[in-house]
């Protein structure tokens, strides 16, 4: 009988070595630890230190396997969370050595010497890794019948963080979270030996930094044991209670992936869900704690009507009828003649604008830029609720509209080797565009940015500033260091840029020709979680779905022929300010608005006047507003969680979700002891139409989506600009902002920086009393030279303007040039600084306060 020879072994691949873990052969590539090729392997190493987004840290020593190296086992067991693979090494893990399972038993008995049993109360229990691994890897019985040691608790790390110290098995992950992935190392490990314990030095001496962060709450979705808990979701639930649905973001354009748990109508908590393309494992505060909002007292849960000057209450087909009465009357001009000032009769008003605001979903912002061009007429259609210019439509035309992710992307962040960010804070205005930056940061990546002072993001991004007067941010691009050039040439190169570049005349003009003269790739990141979604759909003025051009008629029919009309109208529309400011000149009759907060426009008066003179104001809100206060008609819509959609994220990356919580199951409130139904904003204007005798086929999100989708989108990118509009012309560009700030300062006037902050009593932060306590104290910023010239004192008040009171605080801005946020929260709202007239790059006054016949608006934590 002949012995078939022996198969040879294939030859390793070339960066990688070859191993044996419990019998079985495996190729890794070098470097990688063996707690990651087990898993690869589907064997289960028990951990509580370990997390595949963390350094390692081998601080709780739980997983402990056996190794030999040439034959010879290592005389102890070894942390396989430390130890990287090599070649010819030997693994055996607790499935098959009885030493590393042993050990594991070991190291388990020591981790709960001291532990509680409180596993009937602790919010971690049912999802405690703890909990089960103790019963996979533990023993039954302990040989320890010490006193278990105890704390006072639960101890406030921050508003919405406690800590449970006698939990706590030190494992490290959230200092460790902290410290590398947020750059917020307040919380520590404090005292040695016995007595170590996690903490802030606030805590442990009653003095020292706070734990400010805005990602703290992945601390306590990170920790293993239940040491770190949620104080809005402490004792209110346990997860097998608890109905779990995958989610998308509401609150920005970053595109987070989350998990929703719910029970009885309400959403309990919000955790990160794991998108590693996004946004990894993590997310920041304001998306994790700001979901309270369904539930406020003010929610719009039925339509109304104002009669005799009091908004009642009526059924949806009666709100309705009259919504297209009103719409129909006003886009006609059918309403009263009016008498102008020497007594000549007007012809009545005639028009509507339409408003969406800048946090719908794709299908939503699609049913709004049709509603408009069918059902009234018109391409007066507008979603920028904040300062917005001429300059910025041929922007998003030509960079931004129809744009792939395989353009820009989180994976081009964390590969550039340089990136600038011009008008954009990644830490307040997009939290997980931040986190891959800072990766990207201390990976290598060179992050820039051009602003007015080294803020925190700067710092913790690397450091690297390029300073720039407010208003003169053009000239900075124009004339970059030849370093700063020549990296931004190389392959690879990124440019984020942020909404409020439309406050600077020519800097979109500006980053357009960076990019033309460079090769760098432009990336828009918005606030707002629709915005980006909105571009595509068309709900712009000069912007038909699908990157469409509304002044192109190929453009225009090939769109008219998928809705199924004979023309669509051929002038371009008005932005928002046009639009506010014919309906208070009296030239234009009516307004359709969809969640626009008035403090967030460039200019809140004009609204106001608008909303005012309007003939016809027809809201479609969720919760009552200042909006409200002067609508005709009502129309509720749902929130996100009672509903289903896509958000598109700043890459272009669609974000699909499910409803979390059916409205008609009471999710949406209840009244008179009904469930009260609200729809989505494409099923209420597609109702809304078909009263107006127009069919817009968006019943549905799906409905809305699969006609996007048959529409398509003009097949072109940055890169080919034959096919695309010209670069921005700064001509176009339009100033929002009521000074003239041209000129040297003026004693006691300098030049004002601005921008918001992550949390800054929103609209959607409403019903949060915790989540505020996150939010960075507001603060007027200025040089020391600068404030020695006008006699403020670091952490005394000054006066902005005329009634604006903030603390002083010292930073390397420019002389005769101060910052402040542009939101800032006082007792019973928020007072923003367009409200008072100001602007970035305004001039402005600012002097230590004194006596006024004007009382002044004090911000929250701010001396009185």
């Amino acid at each position: 009988m002949t012995q078939a020879p022996e198969q040879e072994a294939p030859p390793v691949p070339e960066g990688h070595v070859r191993l044996t873990i419990d019998g079985r052969t495996v190729d890794a590539p070098k470097g990688e630890i063996l707690i990651r090729t087990c898993e690869r392997l589907g064997i289960v190493v028990p951990r509580f230190c370990d997390h595949p987004l963390l350094e390692p840290a081998g601080a709780c020593r739980q997983c402990l396997v056996e190794v030999e190296m040439g034959g010879r086992p290592m005389p102890k067991p070894q942390a396989s969370c430390t130890m990287t693979v090599a070649d010819g090494m030997v693994v055996k893990t607790q499935v098959t050595s009885a030493v590393a399972d042993k050990a594991q038993q070991g190291v388990m008995e020591l981790l709960l010497i001291n532990h509680p049993l409180d596993c009937p109360i602790c919010d971690k229990g049912g999802e405690c890794p703890l909990q089960n691994q103790a019963m996979s890897s533990g023993r039954a019985e302990s040989r320890f019948h010490e006193h278990k040691r105890t704390f006072e608790k639960p101890l406030p790390i921050s508003d919405e963080v406690l800590l449970d110290r006698e939990r706590c098995v030190l494992c490290q992950r959230c200092t460790r979270f902290s410290d590398q992935i947020a750059g917020d190392p307040f919380i520590e490990l404090l005292e040695r030996g016995a007595h170590q314990q996690i903490g802030t030095e606030e805590t442990a001496w009653g003095a020292g930094e706070e734990f400010q962060s805005y990602f703290s709450g992945n601390t306590i979705q990170i920790c293993p044991v239940g040491a770190l808990t949620s104080a809005s979701y402490r004792f209110r639930s346990r997860p097998f209670d608890l109905v779990s649905t995958p989610g998308q973001c509401e609150h920005c354009a970053s595109g987070c992936s989350t998990r929703r748990d719910w029970r009885r109508g309400g959403v309990t908590r919000v955790l990160a869900g794991e998108e590693p393309t996004v946004n990894e494992e993590w997310l920041c505060d304001k998306g994790r704690f700001a979901f309270r909002y369904p539930a406020s007292p003010q929610r719009v849960l039925q339509p109304m009507v104002r009669e005799d000057g009091v908004l009642t209450p009526v059924p949806w087909v009666d709100a309705l009828e009259r919504a297209a009465t009103l719409l129909a009357g006003a886009r006609d001009g059918r309403g009263e003649p009016r008498t102008g000032e020497d007594g000549e009769e007007l012809a009545p008003k005639r028009g509507v604008g339409v408003l969406p605001g800048g946090r719908l979903t794709v299908e939503d912002a699609y049913a709004y830029a049709k509603f408009a061009r069918l059902a009234l007429h018109t391409n007066d259609v507008d979603q920028r609720a904040r300062a917005h210019s001429d300059e910025e439509l041929d922007f998003l035309a030509g960079h931004v509209a129809g744009v792939a992710p395989s353009h820009v992307s989180y994976a081009h962040l964390e590969a550039a080797r340089t990136v600038l960010c011009v008008a954009f804070d990644p830490e307040e205005e997009s939290p997980i565009v931040f986190l891959r930056l800072r990766k990207a940061a201390r990976h290598g990546t060179r992050v820039v940015h051009v602003g007015s002072w080294t803020t925190p993001a700067v710092v913790k991004t690397g450091g690297h500033l390029l300073a720039a007067v407010p208003g003169e941010e053009p000239a900075a691009l124009a004339d970059l260091p030849d370093d700063l050039a020549a990296a931004l040439a190389a392959p690879g190169a990124v440019v984020l840029v942020g909404e409020r570049a439309a406050e600077v005349p020519g800097l979109l003009t500006a980053v357009s020709e960076l990019g033309a003269r460079t090769g760098a790739r432009i990336a828009w990141v918005p606030r707002r979680a629709g915005e980006r979604g909105g571009v595509d759909a068309g709900a712009l003025p000069t912007l038909l779905p699908g990157a469409r051009r509304v002044d192109d008629a190929d453009a225009r029919e090939a769109v008219a022929a998928v809705w199924g009309v004979p023309s669509l109208p051929a002038a371009p529309g008005r932005d928002l300010t046009a639009m506010l400011t014919a309906a208070r000149d009296g030239e234009l009759a009516g307004l359709v608005l969809g969640g626009v907060e008035l403090a967030d426009l460039p200019d809140p008066d004009l609204a106001r006047a608008a909303l005012a003179e309007a003939d016809v104001v027809i809201s479609l809100e969720q919760v009552l507003s200042e909006v409200t206060e002067h609508a005709d008609v009502v129309l509720p819509v749902a929130p996100a969680v009672n509903r289903s959609g896509t958000y598109r994220n700043w890459e272009g990356r669609d974000r699909p979700f499910a409803t979390t919580i059916d409205p008609g199951q009471g999710g949406s409130g209840r009244v008179g002891g009904t469930a009260a139904v609200t729809l989505p904003d494409c099923r209420v204007l597609d109702s809304l139409a078909v009263e107006m005798d127009v069919d817009l086929f968006t019943q549905t999100p799906q409905a809305a989506a699969a006609e996007l989708a048959e529409l398509g989108t003009v097949a072109v990118t940055p890169s080919t600009p034959a096919t695309r509009p010209s670069s921005p012309d700064v001509s176009d560009g339009t100033r929002l902002t009521s000074d003239d700030s041209s000129g040297p300062p003026l004693t006691g006037r300098v030049r004002l920086a601005t921008w918001r902050q992550l949390i800054d009593g929103g609209a959607l932060l409403a019903e949060e009393t915790d989540l505020p306590g996150t939010a960075r104290p507001p603060r007027l910023r200025v040089a020391a030279g600068t404030a020695e010239r006008l006699g403020l004192v670091a952490g005394e008040p000054a006066r902005l303007g005329d009634t604006l009171d903030l603390v002083v605080e010292l930073a390397d801005l420019p002389a005769d040039v101060v910052w402040a946020p542009s939101h800032v929260p006082v007792p019973g709202g928020v007072v923003t600084l367009a409200g008072l007239g100001l602007g970035h790059g305004d001039l402005v006054d600012v002097a230590a306060p004194v006596a006024a016949a004007v009382a002044p608006v004090v911000a929250h934590g701010e001396p009185q």
